[in-house]
């Protein structure tokens, strides 16, 4: 036992001390009738509780816990869990390798098992010390052999972004800090642009050591996995950071910040066509996992304009021809609808389905295409989807499998088995606008001389030409007309609406450009493309960058 932690059996029941603190009697043998005082014989005992812990239960484990842990005793705390082997270690880390001290946690009001709590507490390493606070909360249930209320443990009842294996450290930090700056040279930090936090960690742990910095002394969490980065949770002593250039613009960051968090779940990133630099990242929440640059979905809509370089490529439309758009069409044994059900009048063009969105008139090409493996093509050989991507941190590059039939018909207008994220969709939109593809990257190319993604061919100057012509119809009078109406400059869209898993309400898919930047973001469950993630866009592209 840690901390002069006492084991007594009285009566029947195990105590725990430390301190002269008591933390809570157990019945070894059941739990107290809790009638009239006195213990159970060894048949009443013998009976294991079922059901829900009571709220008695639960305020009577979590202080116990709580108490346990601030006290700094591993083994006692670990006890009053549903996993005892795995809390203790990371329990006794907390003291012995985070130095960790002077623990007072503050509970909150139960809501049913759940108890939040406050953390604050003091790390101390030789002779430096810093505050540490937090909040986190933590589960009360029934232990399933003894009938006990326990609390259940995850490595989250420690520290909110405490992972499975990961483990708190205090000490001279692994890696030199890093300076990053943005393009111009301003310094960029979690603190004032929160969604770059999980960048930041990882452009540390892949360039601090070659940035020209030494170490300092820190605080944080070493994942279990050794390609993740380490999450620094308090700086003790500074080191002297090494700077990092990247490719970010702090007014375009700045932006998409604020534009995501009007909603609940959103993400945006954006490029500069003509370089493949990338300006932005935000997302909301902001976690370890980037959604915006590893996410896998299905981006609706908005992948039409992939498709629609792919028939342009083939000749079987021009921007100004005519393409049908019916209600509703059927392939094989798919039946695939305009939103609504609406149609386009006889004589309409292609590039007013293109505005419109229109399913059908995408859908009644695939016959003439006759090449399932058509759209995988594209998206490999000219949009660079699905290379492997050396942006300078993780990154998830896209996906268009080969299919056929009515799967094959479900990705020309980005549903099926298609997979993305906003990275890749304002990648798609940047070389639609300029006919090739170029490597998004967040840091240059020189830092490290990594091998960079190429595609084996660029869009001829038609195709190129008449993918704008009907982009900019988009954002002039089509679906994306109100979201673009604030956006300046030489313009275009591509709205996107993707149903997932059967959800009720579909995810809002948005991408566009204005002038040499292109956008794309993506709100969960919100809807049509242009009222959710279309504002998000226009208000990065305003920004510029």
């Amino acid at each position: 036992m840690r901390s002069g932690a006492k084991v007594a059996v009285i009566g029947g029941a195990f105590v725990l001390v430390a301190g002269g603190i008591g933390y809570g009697a157990y019945s070894m043998l059941g739990d107290t009738d809790g009638g009239g005082g006195g213990t159970q014989s060894a048949s009443e005992s013998s009976k294991v509780k079922t059901g829900p812990p009571s709220a008695e239960e639960i305020a009577e484990t979590s202080k116990g816990f709580f108490d346990a842990w601030a006290a700094g005793d591993a083994s006692a705390a670990a006890l009053l869990t549903n996993n005892e082997s795995g809390a203790e270690p990371v329990l006794a880390s907390y003291g012995e390798d985070a130095h960790i001290g002077k623990v007072k946690i503050t509970p909150g009001p139960a809501t049913g098992t759940k108890v939040p709590y406050t953390v604050k507490a003091t790390i101390s390493y030789e002779g430096k010390s810093k505050p540490l606070s937090y909040a986190s909360e933590l589960t009360v249930v029934r232990g399933l052999t003894t009938g006990k209320a326990l609390v259940d443990w995850e490595p989250t009842v420690v520290h909110p972004q405490l992972t499975e294996g990961a483990t708190l450290k205090t000490g001279e930090s692994s890696t030199p800090a890093i300076e990053a700056v943005d393009r111009n040279g301003t310094v960029l930090t979690k603190e004032k642009y929160p969604s770059l936090g999980p960048i930041l960690d990882t452009l540390r742990k892949k360039y601090g050591e070659t940035s020209g910095g030494s170490a300092g002394i820190e605080t944080w969490i070493e994942p279990a996995d050794e390609s993740q980065p380490d999450v620094n949770l308090v700086t003790l002593t500074k080191g002297k950071p090494g700077k990092v250039q990247t490719t970010l613009d702090a007014g375009a960051q700045a932006a998409a910040e604020r534009a995501v968090k009007k909603f609940a779940q959103a993400s945006v990133v954006a490029v500069k066509p003509s370089t493949g630099a990338i300006r932005a990242v935000a997302n909301n929440p902001v976690t370890e996992f980037n959604v915006a640059l590893q996410g896998k979905q299905a981006p609706g809509s908005t992948l039409k304009i992939m498709t629609a370089a792919m028939l342009l490529e083939k000749g079987l439309v021009t921007a100004n021809g005519a393409a049908e758009c019916p209600p509703d069409v059927r392939y094989y044994t798919r039946t695939i609808e305009n939103l609504g059900r609406f149609s386009l009048p006889d004589g309409s063009t292609f590039t007013q389905s293109f505005a419109k969105s229109c399913n059908t008139a995408f859908i009644k090409l695939i016959d003439d295409v006759d090449d399932d493996s058509a759209l995988a093509k594209e998206a490999r050989e000219v949009f660079g989807i699905g290379l492997d991507w050396k942006t300078g941190v993780v990154t998830s590059d896209g996906s268009v499998p080969e299919e056929v039939q009515g799967e094959a018909a479900a990705q020309y207008i980005g549903q099926g088995t298609v997979q993305m994220n906003v990275l890749n969709m304002a990648s798609i939109t940047a070389t639609a606008r300029t006919g090739t593809f170029r490597q998004p990257i967040i840091v240059p190319q020189s830092l490290d001389n990594r091998e960079l993604a190429t595609a084996s061919r660029s869009l001829v100057p038609s195709v190129v030409q008449q993918l704008n012509t009907m982009m900019r119809a988009t954002a002039a009078w089509g679906t994306g007309a109100k979201a673009m109406g604030s956006v300046g400059g030489d313009k275009g869209a591509k709205t996107g609406s993707a149903e997932v898993d059967g959800q009720d309400t579909s995810n809002s898919w948005f991408t566009g450009f204005s002038n040499d930047l292109a956008a794309a973001a993506v709100v969960q469950t919100g809807g049509h493309g242009g009222d959710a993630a279309g504002p998000v866009v226009a208000e990065v592209l305003q920004a510029g960058g």
